[in-house]
């Protein structure tokens, strides 16, 4: 082992130890790893940013922002509506929507397409009679599958074709993967249908009416003239029996009690930090006359705010002050005539919200909404609501018109977990928006441009017939995940060009194939769909390209087996809620816990295994 090849391993199992530390985001992880492979001279200066204009970057940021055009167009909400069933029973309802999410998912984001069938999800699990998990993890899994049957399905696929092509093969076609994909999703949607819901653990039943999730954290303050004001907190927690609500903590004068004595006597001030349900906070407001701490550090915001307003001369002073004045009157009348309602968001990948506080947010004047609790499965919520760190699958309690709510959660990528009514904001957008997808694949599908220019043409034709509006280009992007692939690229190169992939390659056909191909690409397989399930899935593949094409170069086979193993092994990540995005957004709507995802992950994995490597020795033989 040269020095080189000695220092681009270590940085590679340092970068992996830091995916599974998961402290630091995923495109942090990559951009440390890229920078300190040129600081130690395994990537040429000149050519470490050269991944931001990779075919598959490109590509994959093309791909979202048509994917964008199909959810604001209402296109997926009319498809929905067509094809799924409103009376059907059980399992025509589960194998529909399944089917949908992953058909959906072969030609868009696989996490707007979760997103926009979650609430449809909710509301067939409620008349189902089923939980809302038994309905959103076999959705999940379905768009997961759906995402390795084609080309712009997933950018594992992306970038196992750019390898592809840098080994001089040339890239994938876009239904190359389909043969293999298809037969491995179409066996997985079967098994999910058929049998696998009923291994989704039960965690809590839906209602049909509001979305269940895990018991809110969320505070209250004693006013004064309270019924609770001199009232025992044991007394105070019988009277919250019924509610199905308990205080978890007191604080008095900025000071934080865990657990309080019950025999504690309440006093108006006090904040008590209570652990319910939705319709067990609603009770437990109007019957004890205790008002929600939201409203009063809202008030505290709006002053604060109006006190780091930037000072001017008197007269445009004055005439600033007559006019915002006026708006507020107009504003807070227009929004006396709105309905104020309650609803339930989640927090999905690349939100704007994740790792930001409501106090950071400006939530009150900014938007005119109230964060009235937060529900995070696992563990409770630490420190005051208002300081509380968001987090991915996060579901927030929301409170303000909902107009302004449904534009909130456009706008921070948040989906409102509840059933919605059919929004079709323009027929002819809709109707524009999959003709443009449909003519970029048809493009790049008979090669009559690059696959990397069919999409971006779609990007600009979206752009010029305002299917996607122009500021809302950039925001539909996922950035992490671009620096992410960019980062990477040049590292995985790095493995190549020491010759590290090669020698990982030769260790693991002497001691584990021990010159069996077969046995080789089982092991490539696996191992992928390993590593998938502990770090991002686009990570997973950039790692394991260069081992995969060094193992076939070794054994003296063809590279084409080896590359499509690690595509399916990279999208078939099922075990934990970190390994694919769409795991992480059900992990709270679903009740669920980190343990949970192997009861069906784990036999789908091997389902996957065994439907693939017979398919891809006569698909792609050795």
């Amino acid at each position: 082992m040269t020095v080189e090849q000695g220092l681009i391993l270590g940085l590679l199992a340092a970068t992996l130890g830091l995916f599974l530390w998961g402290r630091w985001r995923h495109d942090v992880v990559a951009l440390t790893a890229l920078l300190s492979g040129v600081v130690l001279g395994l990537v040429p200066g000149e050519a470490a940013f050269s991944g931001f204009g990779h075919p598959a970057v490109i590509t994959v940021a093309c791909v979202l922002v048509l994917s964008r055009g199909l959810q604001t167009s209402g296109a997926v909400d009319l498809l929905a509506r067509t094809v799924l069933p409103s009376a059907s029973g059980r399992f025509g309802a589960m194998a529909m929507l399944t089917a949908l999410g992953a058909c959906l998912s072969a030609f868009m984001n696989n996490v707007g397409a979760l997103a926009l069938l979650m609430p449809v999800a909710v509301q067939q699990a409620g008349r189902l009679g089923l939980t809302n998990g038994q309905m959103l993890m076999p959705l999940a899994f379905g768009t997961i599958l759906g995402g390795m049957t084609t080309l712009v399905g997933t950018p594992p696929n992306l970038i196992v074709s750019g390898f592809r092509e840098s080994a001089g093969l040339g890239a994938f076609g876009m239904f190359a993967f389909t043969p293999v994909g298809l037969s491995v999703a179409a066996a997985g949607v079967a098994f999910i249908v058929l049998l696998g819901w009923r291994l989704v653990p039960i965690r809590r039943a839906g209602s049909g009416e509001s979305f269940e999730t895990a018991a809110y954290l969320t505070e209250v303050r004693v006013p004064e003239k309270s019924k609770v004001d001199g009232m025992t907190l044991r007394a105070f927690e019988d009277a919250l029996e019924n509610a199905e609500a308990q205080a978890v903590a007191l604080i008095r004068n900025d000071v934080r009690l865990t657990a309080p004595h019950g025999g504690r006597l309440l006093r108006s001030g006090d904040i008590l930090v209570l652990e319910a349900d939705v319709e067990g906070l609603a009770e437990a407001l109007a019957r004890l006359d205790l008002k929600l701490e939201e409203d009063r550090a809202g008030e505290k915001e709006a002053v604060a705010e109006d006190e780091t307003a930037p000072a001017s001369d008197g007269k445009t002073e004055g005439k600033a002050e007559e006019d915002d004045g006026a708006d507020k009157r107009k504003n807070e009348q227009k929004r006396k005539d709105e309905e104020v309602v309650l609803r339930e968001l989640a927090i999905l990948p690349g939100s704007a919200l994740s790792g930001r506080s409501a106090t950071e947010l400006l939530l009150r004047t900014r938007y005119g909404l109230n964060l009235l609790a937060v529900s995070r499965e696992g563990r409770r919520p630490k420190g005051r609501l208002r300081r509380i760190r968001l987090r991915v699958g996060d579901v927030l309690l929301m409170q303000g018109p909902e107009d302004v709510l449904n534009d909130f959660a456009i706008e921070t990528g948040c989906v409102p977990l509840a059933e919605r009514s059919l929004r079709l904001p323009d027929r002819r957008s809709a109707v524009l928006s999959v003709a443009i997808l449909g003519g970029a694949i048809l493009i790049a599908t008979l090669g009559l441009l690059p696959t990397p220019v069919a999409f971006a043409l779609g990007v600009l034709a979206s752009m010029l017939l305002r299917t996607v509006p122009p500021r809302s280009v950039y925001t539909a992007i996922d950035w992490p995940v671009i620096v992410l692939l960019a980062a990477l690229l040049p590292v995985a190169g790095a493995m190549e060009t020491t010759g590290a992939a090669d020698l990982v390659s030769g260790l693991l056909v002497a001691n584990v194939a021990q010159g069996n191909a077969i046995v080789a690409l089982g092991v490539i397989m696996v191992v992928t769909m390993f590593l998938s399930d502990l770090m991002n899935n686009a990570a997973t593949a950039a790692v394991m390209c260069p081992i995969a094409l060094g193992l076939a170069a070794t054994l003296g086979v063809a590279a084409d087996p080896f590359l499509m193993a690690v595509a399916i092994g990279a999208s078939c990540a099922f075990l934990t809620p970190i390994g694919h995005q769409n795991n992480t957004l059900i992990l709270g709507p679903g009740g669920f816990s980190f343990a949970d995802y192997w009861r069906l992950g784990l036999p789908l994995e091997v389902l996957v295994v065994a439907v693939s490597l017979p398919l891809l020795l006569v698909v792609w033989p050795l």
